[in-house]
């Protein structure tokens, strides 16, 4: 679950700082990398859960 976590955590830092500078192409990129670490963190749930 840390993986996820840092990866949202990116994302949103990424996607603050193309907001602020007006870049859209980095702020797109943190989006997409926020919605990747929220889907890795899924994954890693459900893999525990199934262990149980």
């Amino acid at each position: 679950m840390a993986k996820g976590k840092a990866k949202q955590v990116k994302g949103k830092l990424k996607e603050t700082a193309g907001r602020a500078a007006g870049d859209k192409r980095t702020e797109a990129e943190g989006r997409a990398e926020k919605v990747q670490g929220k889907a890795d963190e899924a994954v890693t749930k459900a893999k525990e859960k199934f262990k149980r």
